[in-house]
């Protein structure tokens, strides 16, 4: 999975469960989490990197991501002034985790107060040495303890690496940009700028090398129904395309809000007419649909949202609110083409993964609260009940 999409997205919100085994939930249902911390940080076959954003990334990508990290020492030139004045500090960094094995910046913190030492052993420059050094590759994530990142050498974590040498910078630019478009299948240049957007790449420096890509016959321009403009795909990937336009995608799960797919939301308002906003961040009474917000994806549609939390405590899944789209509501045709969507068979297939949800969260109940359009409520309390009568079964 995470070959195919690039990356897998880490964040610490907690509404629900973290945000990368959501995604992976969302597409496999239920799982041991322990299952995928032993992949990332015992047997190594995924790394931390940013590449959307913070990210878990194969491995088998080290040799071009360590072209991304040996890069980030020359162009971005703001940790210039900050690397003149904490040269020590990146230093004392690194073999304090030399010396004393995997850390987190709380326990190098507390080596300081331990040992009396004060002035620029502070919070932020500490952690603002571990961030670079992160980000250059001088160190990796070796673990997490609640959520806390503890680094290490990347040389000692990732023994399986250090034979691997760093990609020239013009092949990394075709990886780049080949890494974008086998997740997406098709893409405009505006939507690979905005897929794996570490590092930054100059906009004449991507046309260069998509100029060099399509002149060799590696990519090439397709047309996208509905969706005006110059679309691009691996010519490799053409037949899988074809075939995908052909079938229907069936099924229905829920996404994370960091899911891949919802990486650039302009994009997805072009593909589904879906209208996505993360409203964290947004103040209480101005968010329109909630505080945590998953969509809900049934037979390759995006057909509403679930606003949910899972209360601890009371080992319970609140669903605060299901808002679905005005178009699905009325029973209209999806607005970017395809036909009507069952809306007895999706509202069926959102129960059962509500309870998938549930399972997953260990949760022992479910909570309904509001649905939006209100009349949607009777049947979807319908087949919830359904769902764990037959689960129960």
């Amino acid at each position: 999975m995470v070959e195919d999409v690039g990356g897998l997205q880490l964040d610490s919100i907690n509404v629900l469960d973290r945000a990368h085994y959501l995604t992976v939930w969302s597409r496999f249902g239920p799982y041991d989490r322990r299952r995928l911390d032993r992949l990332v940080y015992v047997r190594r076959a995924l790394f931390e990197y940013w590449a959307h954003a913070a990210c878990l990334v194969p491995t088998s990508t080290a040799p071009w991501w360590r072209r991304a990290m040996l890069d980030y020492r020359v162009q971005h030139t703001g940790w210039s002034g900050w690397l003149q004045k904490n040269a020590r500090m990146l230093k004392t960094v690194r073999a304090a985790i030399e010396t004393n094995g995997p850390m987190a910046g709380g326990e190098l913190d507390r080596e300081r107060s331990a040992g009396g030492r004060g002035g620029w052993w502070d919070w932020k420059p500490v952690h603002h040495a571990l961030h670079y050094l992160w980000m250059t590759g001088v160190l990796t994530v070796h673990s997490r303890q609640h959520f806390q990142k503890r680094f290490d050498l990347w040389e000692r974590a990732l023994v399986g690496t250090l034979g691997a040498e760093p990609v020239s910078p013009a092949e990394f630019l075709r990886w780049h940009v080949e890494r974008s478009l086998v997740a997406m299948g098709a893409a405009t240049e505006t939507d690979l700028s905005r897929y794996l957007t570490f590092p930054r790449v100059a906009p004449a420096l991507r046309r260069a090398t998509l100029r060099t890509l399509l002149e060799r016959g590696e990519v090439v321009e397709v047309s996208v129904e509905d969706s005006p403009g110059r679309w691009l795909a691996l010519a490799r990937d053409l037949p899988a395309l074809v075939r995908a336009g052909d079938g229907l995608s069936r099924g229905t799960t829920l996404l994370s809000p960091f899911d891949s797919l919802l990486w650039h939301r302009e994009r997805v308002g072009r593909l589904f007419g879906f209208d996505y906003r993360i409203e964290v961040y947004t103040p209480g009474p101005q968010r329109v649909h909630g505080y945590y917000t998953l969509p809900i994806l049934h037979d390759g549609q995006l057909i509403g949202r679930v606003d949910a939390k899972r209360d601890r405590a009371a080992e319970r899944l609140e669903v605060r609110h299901v808002h679905f789209e005005p178009w699905f509501a009325r029973g209209a045709p999806p607005p970017r083409g395809g036909a009507r969507v069952d809306r007895d068979a999706a509202l069926a297939g959102l129960a059962e993964t509500l309870d998938s949800l549930a399972t997953f969260v260990d949760a022992r109940q479910t909570r309904l609260d509001r649905v939006t359009p209100q009349r949607l409520r009777a049947p979807l309390v319908r087949h919830l009940k359904s769902s764990r009568a037959s689960a129960k079964a």
